[in-house]
């Protein structure tokens, strides 16, 4: 698909057409280059890009999806928004959405090319719960790696929640790492508790997963290195969960964090 077809697709929340006579794509360098080149027609017609999220970190649904590494893309102007507790996230015009609680990072200053947890640390802002809404344009959640990229890594919507200074959570990139990993999240649907995860799912913590991503995203050609003020969800600690319109969903993730409710 041209990067034109792609974000037609996206914005009139369609599947993408299959005539099964060409196989799917598989390479990722092709398909981020893909990416790139929708970032741009984003861009064109004013979107502001704010950041970036990692998709497929959680290694315990690896099988389940048939992807096997993370992917990264970027999020949106249009597609977060930011709330102390409680928000709502419109779901209408997205295409088979899903639900992940997640922890966000808010970046300070564009992290080194040999960046370390300590050196990435120093780059990190705030810390916050969120909740990102996912989507495929591929039927039944079927796709390959490389169509996971070019379909935007997935992002539909992000809401993210009470942002609290990372210094206040930890005095170390060590530490806080520590912190992340070994803390829990259990996920609500109303009163129906749905699954629990642990930050440890996202490639052994949330600040790993950052600096996995921090190293791809300065390997790939053409791609915007991170900016103060960038925003970074780093994927789901549990499966992604479908929704619909006019539901509650609840994350309690262990203390210090406050829990985030999404009304849909």
């Amino acid at each position: 698909m041209t990067p034109d077809a792609l974000l037609q697709a996206y914005d009139d929340a369609a599947l993408w057409p299959r005539d099964g006579t060409s196989p799917a794509p598989t390479d990722l360098d092709v398909a981020y280059q893909q990416a790139l080149k929708v970032r741009a027609l984003r861009i064109a017609r004013g979107e502001r890009p704010v950041g970036y999220k990692i998709g497929f970190t959680n290694r315990t649904i690896w099988e389940r999806y048939g992807v096997y590494a993370p992917i990264w893309g970027p999020v949106w102007d249009t597609t977060v928004t930011h709330c102390d507790g409680h928000g709502f996230i419109n779901v209408a015009r997205t295409c088979q959405p899903r639900l992940e609680p997640e922890i966000v990072f808010g970046i300070a200053a564009t992290p080194p090319s040999d960046a370390s947890l300590e050196s990435l640390f120093a780059c990190v802002d705030w810390v916050a719960p969120g909740f990102e809404i996912v989507q495929s344009h591929c039927a039944d959640w079927k796709f390959t790696a490389a169509e996971t990229v070019m379909d935007g890594a997935l992002h539909a919507r992000l809401l993210v929640g009470q942002r609290t200074p990372a210094r206040s959570f930890a005095e170390s990139g060590e530490a806080l790492d520590r912190l992340l990993a070994r803390t829990h999240v259990r996920l609500h649907r109303g009163d129906e508790l749905k699954e629990e995860g642990t930050g440890v799912n996202v490639l052994d913590g949330p600040l790993h997963a950052l600096l996995h991503f921090v190293r791809e995203l300065q390997r790939c050609p053409g791609a915007p290195a991170l900016q103060a003020g960038d925003v970074v969800t780093t994927g789901t600690w549990t499966d992604a969960w479908p929704i619909e319109p006019g539901q509650v969903w609840r994350a309690e993730f262990d203390a210090p964090f406050r829990p985030l409710e999404i009304q849909t």
